[in-house]
């Protein structure tokens, strides 16, 4: 049902949330027949704050957003672990195709305009270091295993992500859509980006 929500907000030129001016916002997301991707200059981008496990594809003009997302994450481990993630973990960013389930709207990653993150990586405490007690060799975060930790490091991990999150959806001028376990076909990764119009749904409870 929200993804349908989502279908109607394209179809009928909604707005919701979408308070400033952004590229991308006048080209159309409608879908007849087959998916054909709009042409957009595209960048290979590989992370500035916290490094990406491989390079990625995306829009020249979403390069500003992830990098406010790395520094929200990085400062949000520097406060829970003592210390920045070494590498982002994500399950893609461009692809030409439609949102999954309604092929007649172009999804966001069809225009290099999102990205599905699905965790961190941690390398080992710095010397002289104080890490959380458990966490001074390297460890791995993962939105799937740890979004509801309840005990000792996973409880850790949990604060870690929902910190994430918060300060994400916090950050309205970052990403217009912001995604998480709450949402259907998001239990294992956030989804961010800056479609035209605004849509947040991450925890059970509506924030």
């Amino acid at each position: 049902m929200r993804t349908l929500v989502t279908a109607a907000i394209l179809l009928f030129g909604g707005r919701a949330g979408a308070d400033f001016s952004y590229p991308l916002d006048a080209v159309s997301r409608n879908v007849v027949g087959t998916a054909h991707c709009p042409e957009v200059e595209l960048t290979t981008y590989a992370g500035s704050a916290i490094h990406y496990q491989k390079p990625t594809k995306i829009y020249v003009g979403f390069a500003a957003s992830l990098r406010g997302f790395e520094e929200i994450a990085r400062d949000a481990a520097v406060e829970v672990y003592g210390r920045a993630p070494r590498r982002l973990r994500h399950l893609g960013t461009y692809s030409c195709r439609a949102v999954r389930g309604i092929r007649s709207l172009l999804s966001e990653h069809a225009l290099g305009n999102a990205i599905d993150v699905e965790g961190f990586d941690f390398g080992p405490a710095p010397r002289g270091s104080r890490p959380p007690p458990g966490l001074r060799g390297a460890f791995s975060v993962r939105v799937e295993r740890h979004w509801n930790g309840h005990a000792g490091v996973a409880a850790l991990h949990a604060r870690f992500l929902r910190l994430v999150a918060e300060r994400t959806i916090a950050h309205s001028e970052l990403f217009r859509v912001v995604l998480g376990p709450s949402y259907p076909g998001h239990k294992n990764h956030f989804h961010l980006d800056l479609a035209p119009y605004r849509l947040v749904d991450v925890f059970d409870d509506t924030r």
